[in-house]
């Protein structure tokens, strides 16, 4: 599948980032990521929809959120109606998951689910058909800048085989120290979106904007050694 990277807006620079936003559209991101965080579900606190109303006229780019909240189902349409074109779940988070996917395409968004490092891919087997994308968590979610699990390569596999035997178009997105040491076994393992933070474009004292090409080339060059 096609190689998209999706800028974590959560790691740039709060003061600015409507420019940086901008700036990475221009760059050639695919999408762009947007953590939403109750700090219930995880330690922590993220976008709100007014956040995303105001970025929306920004750029044609699809935005993604990603509902790291418990029972997520409350603020799906709130997200939709500001912008959101794409939803994502934790299977985690909600009591009826089936449910939640149909109404965020009720909506009018494309639905996905995130699962956690310990969680198996046996708990959104059933659910599969419904997902436009899936989300494998290949950090402990709630913080940047937190080390890879390396457990998930092999779930990135399974879910891949899962997919092609169902002969179904899915987006693997794999977010968590998404770095140029953690790409490889990613790329082979079937992951074809990768969310950039910390680790790969927003690094201390770096341009965001600049560092998205090169490392869609770096992607991109491991992508075609394993085609040849």
């Amino acid at each position: 599948m096609t190689i998209k990277l999706s800028p974590s807006m959560a790691c740039a620079d709060p003061s600015s980032l409507g420019s940086q936003l901008t700036e990475l559209a221009e760059a050639g991101a695919d999408l762009f990521h947007f953590d939403v965080m109750d700090g219930r579900f995880v330690p922590n606190f993220g976008f709100s929809n007014d956040i995303i109303r105001a970025l929306r006229p920004l750029t044609q780019v699809p935005f993604e959120v990603h509902m790291m909240v418990e029972d997520p189902e409350r603020y799906c349409g709130d997200f939709v109606r500001a912008g959101a074109d794409i939803v994502v779940v934790h299977a985690e988070a909600t009591r009826h998951l089936h449910r939640t996917l149909l109404e965020i395409r009720q909506l009018g968004a494309k639905a996905g689910v995130a699962i956690n490092p310990a969680t198996p891919l046996s708990s959104i087997q059933h659910v599969v058909p419904l997902l436009d994308m899936v989300v494998i968590m290949t950090v402990n979610p709630g913080f940047a800048g937190q080390p890879f699990v390396p457990e998930a390569v092999p779930k990135v596999q399974e879910l891949r085989e899962l997919i092609n035997s169902q002969k179904l178009q899915i987006d693997i997105e794999v977010d968590g120290h998404i770095a140029a040491n953690t790409v490889p076994a990613l790329v082979e393992a079937g992951a074809n979106l990768f969310v950039l933070g910390t680790a790969s474009i927003f690094k201390a004292g770096s341009n965001p904007a600049e560092l998205l090409p090169n490392f869609r080339t770096i992607v991109e060059n491991i992508e075609t050694q394993n085609i040849g």
